[in-house]
């Protein structure tokens, strides 16, 4: 964990897709993207980044503004991002797997050295009533990044997803919203106290949406456990929801002293990139319409935040750049 005190919140266009941009967007499937197709893709996170500058120059706090993507496909966009002096975030896992490993295998400390972000991210699918032999695997590469987070003075971006088990679909008729309400709460809880006493030790928790206030408040009660641990922040992921649920997301998790922020992606600029990808609109338009989605759920959570009890005080996030 970092030691940093009073932090600020985080509004982060994540937009480190890998698998996925080159498997449903770009059709690459079981192969490496050519030379030309990698261009084409870094192209692709360019204006996103387009649009999110756009967004901070009609009025997205430039201090709590950040930005998530990959070495593969976006690292001009971080070097542009760092240069501009924005919050910046890069994954160390392999991306599209169900069980952690890293990205760049042994050599993962010398490219998040290389891309300087001020977060390292990681995704982890960890589901306590899952395969025990992949969480104590995944627990063990985590510790070691979380470690090597701490000793190079790199804050820690935990995205935890939390699969439903065979077990457990059929505990609520196959119905994944009755999952999502009913049962994954919990097992968010357990997960992180399971990771926690693994030795690993975020400074931000990436998490799936919630219902509830008092499920908000769970998730923080125990991010927050112990006194070292009272800085530690949570922040809201998209998960490529419909507007709709991601707004109420949003609200919910706005109210809450210790939820610092979100991470919407998918939601921003998915149909933006593939109304362009089908030539159904131009660049200048999917950036426009990025600009508009992202800003319009900064707003929403700036407007949430004012509207609940929370004062500055209670807002810790992301460390002075």
């Amino acid at each position: 964990m970092s030691t940093a005190k009073n932090i600020r919140e985080l509004y982060i266009m994540p937009f480190d897709h890998r698998a996925s941009f080159q498997e449903k967007l770009f059709g690459i499937r079981g192969r490496k993207p050519t030379e030309g197709e990698t261009a084409e893709i870094a192209s692709y996170k360019e204006i996103i980044y387009q649009g999110f500058l756009k967004a901070v120059a009609r009025g997205v706090p430039h201090d709590q503004a950040a930005v998530l993507t990959d070495e593969q496909f976006g690292s001009q966009v971080l070097a542009e991002a760092h240069a501009a002096g924005f919050t910046t975030a890069c994954p160390a896992e392999k991306s599209g797997q169900d069980e952690f490993d890293f990205e760049y295998g042994k050599e993962f400390g010398a490219h998040i050295e290389k891309m300087n972000p001020t977060f390292v991210k990681v995704l982890v699918r960890y589901n306590p009533e899952g395969d025990i032999g992949m969480n104590r695997a995944q627990r063990e590469r985590l510790r070691v990044l979380s470690n090597y987070c701490q000793a190079n003075l790199h804050e820690f971006l935990f995205e935890l997803l939390v699969p439903a088990t065979p077990r457990q679909l059929a505990q609520v008729g196959q119905d994944t919203h009755r999952y999502d309400r009913e049962l994954r709460p919990a097992l968010m809880v357990r997960t992180i106290a399971e990771l926690q006493n693994g030795g690993i030790e975020p400074d931000i928790w990436k998490v799936e949406g919630l219902d509830t206030v008092d499920n908000c408040k769970r998730i923080v009660a125990v991010a927050r456990n112990i006194p070292a641990r009272d800085d530690v922040g949570v922040i809201v992921l998209g998960r490529g929801a419909g507007d709709e649920q991601v707004r109420h997301w949003l609200k919910t998790a706005a109210k809450v002293p210790g939820f610092v922020g979100f991470a919407v992606g998918r939601t921003i600029f998915w149909e933006p990139l593939k109304a362009l990808r089908e030539k159904r609109q131009t660049r200048d338009a999917a950036i426009e319409q990025i600009a508009q989605n992202y800003k319009s759920y900064c707003d929403l959570w700036m407007d949430a935040r004012q509207g609940s009890s929370i004062t500055s005080k209670e807002k810790p996030a992301s460390r002075s750049l």
